[in-house]
Protein backbone atom coordinates (compact mmCIF):
# COMPACT_ATOMS: atom_id res chain seq x y z
CA UNK A 1 0.00 0.00 0.00
CA UNK A 2 1.37 3.41 -0.98
CA UNK A 3 1.82 6.12 1.62
CA UNK A 4 -0.94 8.15 -0.09
CA UNK A 5 -3.41 5.53 1.17
CA UNK A 6 -2.33 5.88 4.81
CA UNK A 7 -4.11 8.61 6.82
CA UNK A 8 -1.31 10.93 7.99
CA UNK A 9 -2.94 11.34 11.38
CA UNK A 10 -2.77 7.58 11.89
CA UNK A 11 1.04 7.74 11.72
CA UNK A 12 1.08 10.12 14.68
CA UNK A 13 -1.33 7.94 16.63
CA UNK A 14 0.73 4.82 16.05
CA UNK A 15 3.78 6.79 17.15
CA UNK A 16 1.91 7.78 20.32
CA UNK A 17 1.35 4.11 21.16
CA UNK A 18 5.01 3.29 20.57
CA UNK A 19 6.15 6.28 22.65
CA UNK A 20 4.09 5.09 25.59
CA UNK A 21 6.04 1.80 25.72
CA UNK A 22 9.50 2.81 24.51
CA UNK A 23 12.52 4.10 26.38
CA UNK A 24 15.84 5.78 25.76
CA UNK A 25 17.12 6.28 22.24
CA UNK A 26 14.23 4.36 20.71
CA UNK A 27 11.75 6.85 22.16
CA UNK A 28 13.87 9.74 20.92
CA UNK A 29 13.96 8.27 17.42
CA UNK A 30 10.18 7.83 17.34
CA UNK A 31 9.52 11.34 18.69
CA UNK A 32 11.68 12.97 16.03
CA UNK A 33 11.02 10.66 13.08
CA UNK A 34 7.23 10.26 13.28
CA UNK A 35 6.38 13.95 12.60
CA UNK A 36 8.77 14.03 9.65
CA UNK A 37 7.21 10.90 8.19
CA UNK A 38 3.79 12.43 8.80
CA UNK A 39 4.85 15.62 7.04
CA UNK A 40 5.99 13.59 4.02
CA UNK A 41 2.64 11.76 4.00
CA UNK A 42 0.79 15.09 4.23
CA UNK A 43 2.60 16.46 1.20
CA UNK A 44 1.70 13.34 -0.82
CA UNK A 45 -2.06 13.71 -0.29
CA UNK A 46 -3.65 14.67 -3.64
CA UNK A 47 -6.69 16.85 -4.13
CA UNK A 48 -9.99 15.07 -3.78
CA UNK A 49 -11.00 11.91 -1.90
CA UNK A 50 -8.20 9.35 -1.88
CA UNK A 51 -9.43 6.93 0.80
CA UNK A 52 -13.02 6.02 1.67
CA UNK A 53 -14.78 3.27 3.59
CA UNK A 54 -18.12 2.34 5.14
CA UNK A 55 -19.07 2.50 8.79
CA UNK A 56 -22.44 1.03 9.77
CA UNK A 57 -23.67 1.54 6.20
CA UNK A 58 -22.54 5.17 6.24
CA UNK A 59 -19.93 6.15 3.64
CA UNK A 60 -16.96 7.85 5.28
CA UNK A 61 -14.14 9.65 3.54
CA UNK A 62 -11.00 9.19 5.61
CA UNK A 63 -8.72 11.29 3.42
CA UNK A 64 -9.81 14.25 1.34
CA UNK A 65 -7.09 16.57 0.15
CA UNK A 66 -7.27 20.23 -0.82
CA UNK A 67 -4.80 23.10 -0.71
CA UNK A 68 -6.10 24.60 2.53
CA UNK A 69 -6.25 21.17 4.21
CA UNK A 70 -2.62 20.48 3.30
CA UNK A 71 -1.65 23.92 4.60
CA UNK A 72 -3.02 23.25 8.08
CA UNK A 73 -1.83 19.63 8.16
CA UNK A 74 1.65 20.81 7.18
CA UNK A 75 1.98 23.26 10.05
CA UNK A 76 0.44 20.70 12.43
CA UNK A 77 3.19 18.25 11.45
CA UNK A 78 5.89 20.90 11.79
CA UNK A 79 4.68 21.74 15.28
CA UNK A 80 4.60 18.07 16.28
CA UNK A 81 8.29 17.86 15.39
CA UNK A 82 9.11 21.16 17.13
CA UNK A 83 7.14 20.22 20.22
CA UNK A 84 8.74 16.80 20.33
CA UNK A 85 12.22 18.29 19.95
CA UNK A 86 11.45 20.71 22.77
CA UNK A 87 9.92 18.13 25.11
CA UNK A 88 11.40 14.69 24.57
CA UNK A 89 13.96 14.81 27.40
CA UNK A 90 11.82 16.43 30.04
CA UNK A 91 8.28 15.26 29.28
CA UNK A 92 7.02 11.96 30.62
CA UNK A 93 6.12 9.15 28.25
CA UNK A 94 2.43 9.55 28.98
CA UNK A 95 2.48 13.28 28.24
CA UNK A 96 4.37 12.86 24.97
CA UNK A 97 2.10 10.01 23.91
CA UNK A 98 -1.00 12.08 24.64
CA UNK A 99 0.48 15.08 22.80
CA UNK A 100 1.27 13.03 19.70
CA UNK A 101 -2.18 11.42 19.68
CA UNK A 102 -3.62 14.94 20.05
CA UNK A 103 -1.60 16.09 17.03
CA UNK A 104 -2.75 13.02 15.10
CA UNK A 105 -6.36 13.91 15.84
CA UNK A 106 -5.81 17.44 14.52
CA UNK A 107 -4.26 16.12 11.30
CA UNK A 108 -7.15 13.67 11.02
CA UNK A 109 -9.61 16.55 11.26
CA UNK A 110 -7.68 18.42 8.56
CA UNK A 111 -8.16 15.58 6.06
CA UNK A 112 -11.66 14.44 7.09
CA UNK A 113 -13.91 14.32 4.06
CA UNK A 114 -17.22 13.93 5.91
CA UNK A 115 -18.80 15.16 9.11
CA UNK A 116 -18.77 11.75 10.83
CA UNK A 117 -15.02 11.28 10.36
CA UNK A 118 -14.46 14.87 11.44
CA UNK A 119 -16.46 14.28 14.63
CA UNK A 120 -14.52 11.14 15.52
CA UNK A 121 -11.15 12.88 15.23
CA UNK A 122 -12.62 15.96 16.93
CA UNK A 123 -13.50 13.94 20.02
CA UNK A 124 -10.12 12.22 20.00
CA UNK A 125 -8.55 15.67 20.14
CA UNK A 126 -10.72 16.55 23.13
CA UNK A 127 -9.72 13.39 24.98
CA UNK A 128 -5.98 13.65 24.42
CA UNK A 129 -5.75 17.42 24.91
CA UNK A 130 -7.48 16.92 28.27
CA UNK A 131 -4.83 14.35 29.15
CA UNK A 132 -2.07 16.78 28.18
CA UNK A 133 -3.48 19.32 30.65
CA UNK A 134 -3.87 16.70 33.39
CA UNK A 135 -0.20 15.80 32.91
CA UNK A 136 0.69 19.19 34.36
CA UNK A 137 0.99 17.24 37.59
CA UNK A 138 -0.50 19.77 40.01
CA UNK A 139 -3.81 20.11 41.77
CA UNK A 140 -4.58 23.17 39.66
CA UNK A 141 -3.86 21.28 36.44
CA UNK A 142 -6.18 18.46 37.46
CA UNK A 143 -9.00 20.89 38.23
CA UNK A 144 -8.37 22.84 35.02
CA UNK A 145 -8.25 19.61 33.01
CA UNK A 146 -11.61 18.54 34.42
CA UNK A 147 -13.20 21.90 33.52
CA UNK A 148 -11.58 21.79 30.08
CA UNK A 149 -12.93 18.30 29.46
CA UNK A 150 -16.47 19.29 30.49
CA UNK A 151 -16.49 22.28 28.14
CA UNK A 152 -15.12 20.36 25.17
CA UNK A 153 -17.28 17.31 25.60
CA UNK A 154 -20.27 19.66 25.82
CA UNK A 155 -19.09 21.22 22.57
CA UNK A 156 -18.81 17.74 21.07
CA UNK A 157 -22.39 16.92 22.05
CA UNK A 158 -23.63 20.15 20.47
CA UNK A 159 -21.63 19.41 17.33
CA UNK A 160 -23.05 15.88 17.08
CA UNK A 161 -26.61 17.18 17.50
CA UNK A 162 -25.98 19.52 14.58
CA UNK A 163 -24.44 16.77 12.44
CA UNK A 164 -27.39 14.43 13.07
CA UNK A 165 -29.87 17.18 12.27
CA UNK A 166 -27.94 18.07 9.12
CA UNK A 167 -27.96 14.45 7.97
CA UNK A 168 -31.69 14.03 8.65
CA UNK A 169 -32.42 17.21 6.73
CA UNK A 170 -30.14 16.72 3.73
CA UNK A 171 -29.29 13.02 3.69
CA UNK A 172 -25.60 13.89 3.32
CA UNK A 173 -22.57 13.97 5.61
CA UNK A 174 -20.35 15.68 3.08
CA UNK A 175 -18.28 18.63 4.25
CA UNK A 176 -19.40 21.63 2.23
CA UNK A 177 -19.99 25.33 2.73
CA UNK A 178 -23.25 26.06 4.52
CA UNK A 179 -25.11 28.95 6.13
CA UNK A 180 -26.39 29.16 9.69
CA UNK A 181 -30.05 29.29 8.70
CA UNK A 182 -31.58 26.39 10.66
CA UNK A 183 -31.22 24.62 13.98
CA UNK A 184 -28.75 21.97 12.83
CA UNK A 185 -26.40 24.41 11.12
CA UNK A 186 -26.47 26.67 14.18
CA UNK A 187 -25.58 23.70 16.39
CA UNK A 188 -22.62 22.84 14.14
CA UNK A 189 -21.46 26.45 14.19
CA UNK A 190 -21.74 26.69 17.99
CA UNK A 191 -19.85 23.42 18.43
CA UNK A 192 -17.02 24.72 16.27
CA UNK A 193 -16.92 28.11 17.99
CA UNK A 194 -16.54 26.49 21.40
CA UNK A 195 -13.25 25.00 20.23
CA UNK A 196 -12.26 28.38 18.78
CA UNK A 197 -12.62 29.93 22.28
CA UNK A 198 -15.42 32.20 21.08
CA UNK A 199 -17.77 33.99 23.49
CA UNK A 200 -19.32 33.31 25.91
CA UNK A 201 -16.91 30.44 26.67
CA UNK A 202 -13.63 32.15 25.82
CA UNK A 203 -12.30 31.77 29.35
CA UNK A 204 -11.68 28.02 29.09
CA UNK A 205 -8.45 28.64 27.19
CA UNK A 206 -6.80 30.97 29.71
CA UNK A 207 -8.08 28.77 32.52
CA UNK A 208 -6.59 25.51 31.21
CA UNK A 209 -3.52 26.14 29.07
CA UNK A 210 -1.33 27.84 31.73
CA UNK A 211 -1.89 24.94 34.12
CA UNK A 212 -0.31 22.44 31.74
CA UNK A 213 3.41 21.81 31.73
CA UNK A 214 5.76 24.16 29.87
CA UNK A 215 6.11 21.55 27.13
CA UNK A 216 2.43 20.62 27.03
CA UNK A 217 1.33 24.19 26.42
CA UNK A 218 3.41 24.30 23.22
CA UNK A 219 1.28 21.48 21.81
CA UNK A 220 -1.98 22.91 23.15
CA UNK A 221 -1.44 26.28 21.49
CA UNK A 222 -1.13 24.75 18.03
CA UNK A 223 -4.10 22.48 17.52
CA UNK A 224 -7.50 22.98 19.15
CA UNK A 225 -8.26 26.55 18.10
CA UNK A 226 -6.59 26.11 14.69
CA UNK A 227 -8.62 23.04 13.77
CA UNK A 228 -11.69 25.11 14.64
CA UNK A 229 -10.44 27.81 12.26
CA UNK A 230 -9.95 25.24 9.49
CA UNK A 231 -13.42 23.75 9.92
CA UNK A 232 -14.96 27.23 9.92
CA UNK A 233 -13.17 27.90 6.63
CA UNK A 234 -14.53 24.67 5.17
CA UNK A 235 -18.08 24.91 6.54
CA UNK A 236 -18.95 28.57 7.15
CA UNK A 237 -16.95 30.88 4.86
CA UNK A 238 -18.65 34.25 4.58
CA UNK A 239 -20.97 33.72 7.58
CA UNK A 240 -21.45 37.33 8.66
CA UNK A 241 -22.04 36.58 12.34
CA UNK A 242 -18.40 35.46 12.47
CA UNK A 243 -17.27 39.05 11.83
CA UNK A 244 -18.85 40.18 15.09
CA UNK A 245 -17.70 37.09 16.99
CA UNK A 246 -14.15 37.60 15.74
CA UNK A 247 -14.07 41.29 16.67
CA UNK A 248 -15.29 40.44 20.17
CA UNK A 249 -12.50 37.88 20.53
CA UNK A 250 -9.91 40.37 19.29
CA UNK A 251 -10.71 42.96 21.97
CA UNK A 252 -11.46 40.42 24.68
CA UNK A 253 -7.98 38.95 24.28
CA UNK A 254 -6.26 42.34 24.26
CA UNK A 255 -7.99 43.69 27.35
CA UNK A 256 -7.48 40.63 29.51
CA UNK A 257 -3.87 40.19 28.38
CA UNK A 258 -3.11 43.77 29.42
CA UNK A 259 -4.62 43.17 32.87
CA UNK A 260 -2.73 39.91 33.42
CA UNK A 261 0.61 39.48 35.21
CA UNK A 262 1.36 35.80 34.62
CA UNK A 263 3.36 35.40 31.39
CA UNK A 264 1.67 32.17 30.34
CA UNK A 265 -1.80 33.56 30.95
CA UNK A 266 -0.88 36.61 28.88
CA UNK A 267 0.08 34.29 26.03
CA UNK A 268 -3.16 32.34 26.49
CA UNK A 269 -5.30 35.46 26.18
CA UNK A 270 -3.29 36.50 23.14
CA UNK A 271 -4.28 33.21 21.47
CA UNK A 272 -7.93 34.28 21.78
CA UNK A 273 -7.00 37.67 20.36
CA UNK A 274 -5.17 36.24 17.35
CA UNK A 275 -7.84 33.64 16.58
CA UNK A 276 -10.28 36.54 16.57
CA UNK A 277 -8.47 37.98 13.55
CA UNK A 278 -8.83 34.64 11.78
CA UNK A 279 -12.53 34.31 12.60
CA UNK A 280 -13.15 37.86 11.38
CA UNK A 281 -11.44 37.04 8.08
CA UNK A 282 -13.58 33.93 7.67
CA UNK A 283 -16.68 36.01 8.32
CA UNK A 284 -15.70 38.52 5.63
CA UNK A 285 -15.49 35.51 3.33
CA UNK A 286 -13.68 36.88 0.28
CA UNK A 287 -10.73 35.10 -1.29
CA UNK A 288 -8.25 37.53 0.20
CA UNK A 289 -9.86 37.33 3.65
CA UNK A 290 -9.95 33.52 3.70
CA UNK A 291 -6.36 33.29 2.56
CA UNK A 292 -5.37 35.93 5.10
CA UNK A 293 -7.06 33.91 7.86
CA UNK A 294 -5.34 30.68 6.78
CA UNK A 295 -1.94 32.35 6.41
CA UNK A 296 -2.38 34.03 9.79
CA UNK A 297 -3.12 30.63 11.36
CA UNK A 298 0.12 29.26 9.89
CA UNK A 299 2.13 32.26 11.08
CA UNK A 300 0.49 32.33 14.50
CA UNK A 301 1.30 28.70 15.25
CA UNK A 302 4.98 29.37 14.55
CA UNK A 303 5.47 32.62 16.42
CA UNK A 304 3.27 31.52 19.32
CA UNK A 305 5.47 28.44 19.70
CA UNK A 306 8.48 30.74 19.72
CA UNK A 307 6.96 32.82 22.52
CA UNK A 308 5.87 29.81 24.56
CA UNK A 309 9.26 28.15 24.23
CA UNK A 310 10.89 31.38 25.40
CA UNK A 311 8.51 31.52 28.37
CA UNK A 312 9.16 27.84 29.09
CA UNK A 313 12.91 28.33 29.20
CA UNK A 314 12.49 31.31 31.55
CA UNK A 315 10.19 29.26 33.78
CA UNK A 316 12.71 26.41 33.81
CA UNK A 317 15.64 28.65 34.75
CA UNK A 318 13.96 30.93 37.26
CA UNK A 319 10.98 28.95 38.51
CA UNK A 320 8.88 32.10 38.07
CA UNK A 321 6.15 33.08 35.63
CA UNK A 322 4.88 36.37 37.09
CA UNK A 323 6.23 39.29 35.09
CA UNK A 324 6.65 41.38 38.24
CA UNK A 325 9.04 38.74 39.61
CA UNK A 326 11.22 38.83 36.51
CA UNK A 327 13.51 41.35 34.93
CA UNK A 328 16.88 41.85 33.35
CA UNK A 329 17.05 38.34 31.93
CA UNK A 330 18.40 39.67 28.65
CA UNK A 331 21.75 39.91 30.41
CA UNK A 332 21.94 36.21 31.24
CA UNK A 333 19.68 34.86 28.47
CA UNK A 334 20.35 37.16 25.48
CA UNK A 335 19.43 34.68 22.74
CA UNK A 336 16.20 33.73 24.48
CA UNK A 337 15.44 37.44 24.87
CA UNK A 338 16.10 38.07 21.18
CA UNK A 339 13.83 35.21 20.10
CA UNK A 340 11.13 36.36 22.50
CA UNK A 341 11.33 39.86 21.05
CA UNK A 342 11.02 38.51 17.49
CA UNK A 343 7.94 36.52 18.48
CA UNK A 344 6.50 39.55 20.28
CA UNK A 345 7.02 41.77 17.24
CA UNK A 346 5.40 39.18 14.99
CA UNK A 347 2.33 38.84 17.21
CA UNK A 348 2.00 42.63 17.33
CA UNK A 349 2.09 42.88 13.52
CA UNK A 350 5.31 44.88 13.36
CA UNK A 351 6.46 45.65 9.77
CA UNK A 352 8.69 43.02 8.15
CA UNK A 353 7.20 40.26 10.30
CA UNK A 354 4.76 37.57 9.30
CA UNK A 355 1.98 38.93 11.51
CA UNK A 356 2.08 42.29 9.76
CA UNK A 357 1.35 40.86 6.33
CA UNK A 358 -1.29 38.32 7.36
CA UNK A 359 -3.21 40.83 9.47
CA UNK A 360 -2.98 43.40 6.68
CA UNK A 361 -4.51 40.92 4.26
CA UNK A 362 -7.55 40.58 6.53
CA UNK A 363 -7.82 44.35 7.03
CA UNK A 364 -7.43 44.99 3.32
CA UNK A 365 -10.17 42.46 2.58
CA UNK A 366 -12.49 44.44 4.88
CA UNK A 367 -11.56 47.65 3.05
CA UNK A 368 -12.21 46.09 -0.37
CA UNK A 369 -15.61 44.88 0.82
CA UNK A 370 -16.47 48.44 1.94
CA UNK A 371 -16.61 47.58 5.64
CA UNK A 372 -15.06 50.73 7.14
CA UNK A 373 -16.13 49.99 10.73
CA UNK A 374 -14.57 46.52 10.58
CA UNK A 375 -11.41 47.97 9.03
CA UNK A 376 -11.18 50.64 11.73
CA UNK A 377 -11.72 48.15 14.57
CA UNK A 378 -9.11 45.78 13.14
CA UNK A 379 -6.70 48.68 12.78
CA UNK A 380 -7.34 49.71 16.39
CA UNK A 381 -6.83 46.13 17.53
CA UNK A 382 -3.55 45.91 15.65
CA UNK A 383 -2.37 49.02 17.49
CA UNK A 384 -3.55 47.55 20.76
CA UNK A 385 -1.54 44.41 20.09
CA UNK A 386 1.62 46.52 20.38
CA UNK A 387 0.99 46.69 24.14
CA UNK A 388 0.86 42.90 24.50
CA UNK A 389 4.50 42.33 23.46
CA UNK A 390 5.50 44.70 26.25
CA UNK A 391 3.62 42.46 28.67
CA UNK A 392 5.09 39.35 27.08
CA UNK A 393 8.73 40.45 27.09
CA UNK A 394 9.06 42.86 29.98
CA UNK A 395 10.54 40.14 32.17
CA UNK A 396 13.24 39.56 29.58
CA UNK A 397 13.97 43.15 28.70
CA UNK A 398 13.34 45.33 31.74
CA UNK A 399 16.27 46.73 33.69
CA UNK A 400 15.11 45.15 36.96
CA UNK A 401 17.12 42.13 38.02
CA UNK A 402 15.42 38.85 38.82
CA UNK A 403 15.65 38.19 42.52
CA UNK A 404 16.49 34.54 42.22
CA UNK A 405 17.40 32.17 39.46
CA UNK A 406 16.67 28.48 39.35
CA UNK A 407 18.89 25.75 37.91
CA UNK A 408 20.85 26.61 34.82
CA UNK A 409 20.01 24.87 31.59
CA UNK A 410 21.86 21.63 31.13
CA UNK A 411 23.18 21.28 27.57
CA UNK A 412 21.80 17.78 27.14
CA UNK A 413 18.27 18.71 28.18
CA UNK A 414 17.28 22.22 27.11
CA UNK A 415 19.99 24.23 25.42
CA UNK A 416 20.61 22.31 22.21
CA UNK A 417 16.97 21.45 21.58
CA UNK A 418 15.76 24.98 22.18
CA UNK A 419 18.69 26.14 20.08
CA UNK A 420 17.69 23.87 17.20
CA UNK A 421 14.18 25.24 16.84
CA UNK A 422 14.49 28.92 17.69
CA UNK A 423 16.42 30.03 14.56
CA UNK A 424 13.82 28.27 12.40
CA UNK A 425 10.88 29.76 14.29
CA UNK A 426 12.50 33.19 14.39
CA UNK A 427 13.07 33.07 10.64
CA UNK A 428 9.47 32.12 9.92
CA UNK A 429 8.15 34.67 12.40
CA UNK A 430 10.12 37.41 10.68
CA UNK A 431 8.51 36.39 7.39
CA UNK A 432 11.19 35.73 4.75
CA UNK A 433 9.44 35.83 1.40
CA UNK A 434 11.94 33.76 -0.56
CA UNK A 435 11.85 30.83 1.86
CA UNK A 436 8.07 30.79 1.95
CA UNK A 437 7.55 31.15 -1.76
CA UNK A 438 10.38 28.87 -2.93
CA UNK A 439 10.11 26.09 -0.37
CA UNK A 440 6.39 26.02 0.45
CA UNK A 441 4.36 27.71 -2.26
CA UNK A 442 5.55 25.26 -4.91
CA UNK A 443 3.21 22.82 -3.21
CA UNK A 444 0.30 25.12 -4.18
CA UNK A 445 -1.31 24.91 -0.77
CA UNK A 446 -3.81 27.71 -1.15
CA UNK A 447 -6.66 27.94 -3.68
CA UNK A 448 -5.82 31.39 -4.98
CA UNK A 449 -4.99 32.75 -8.41
CA UNK A 450 -2.07 34.90 -7.31
CA UNK A 451 0.07 32.58 -5.22
CA UNK A 452 2.32 35.39 -4.04
CA UNK A 453 -0.45 36.02 -1.49
CA UNK A 454 -0.48 32.50 -0.14
CA UNK A 455 2.03 32.90 2.63
CA UNK A 456 3.83 35.28 4.85
CA UNK A 457 5.56 37.47 2.33
CA UNK A 458 7.62 40.24 3.84
CA UNK A 459 8.27 41.78 0.43
CA UNK A 460 4.60 42.84 0.51
CA UNK A 461 4.65 44.12 4.09
CA UNK A 462 3.70 47.73 3.35
CA UNK A 463 0.04 48.52 2.86
CA UNK A 464 0.69 50.49 -0.28
CA UNK A 465 2.15 47.41 -1.91
CA UNK A 466 -0.74 45.33 -0.70
CA UNK A 467 -3.22 47.77 -2.21
CA UNK A 468 -1.44 47.74 -5.57
CA UNK A 469 -1.45 43.92 -5.90
CA UNK A 470 -3.84 42.38 -8.37
CA UNK A 471 -5.20 39.77 -5.98
CA UNK A 472 -9.00 39.85 -6.28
Amino acid sequence: MSIEMIPPGLIMMLAAILIAFSRGHMRTLIVLAAPLLTLYAVLQVPDGVSLSAHYMNYPVELIEGSPVRRLFATVFSIMAFAGGLYAFKTARNAELAAAFAYAGGAIGVAFSGDLLTLFIFWEMMAIFSTLVILMGGTEKSRAAGFRYGVIHFLGGVILMVGIIGHYLGTGSLEIMAMKATDFSSWMILIGLLINAAAPPLSSWLADAYPESSATGMVFLSAYTTKTAVLTLILLFPGEKILVFVGLYMVFYGIMYALLENDARRILSYSIVNQVGFMVTGIGIGTEMAINGAAAHAFAHIIYKALLLMSAGVVLHRTGKSLCTDLGGLFRTMPITALCGIIGALAISGFPMTSGYTTKTMISEAAALEHLPVVWFLLAAARRGCFFMPGSNSRGLCSSKKTAACGPKMRPGIWRWRWGCFRPFASALASGPSHFMRCCLMKRAFMPIKHQSWCFICSSCCFRGWLSSCSCP
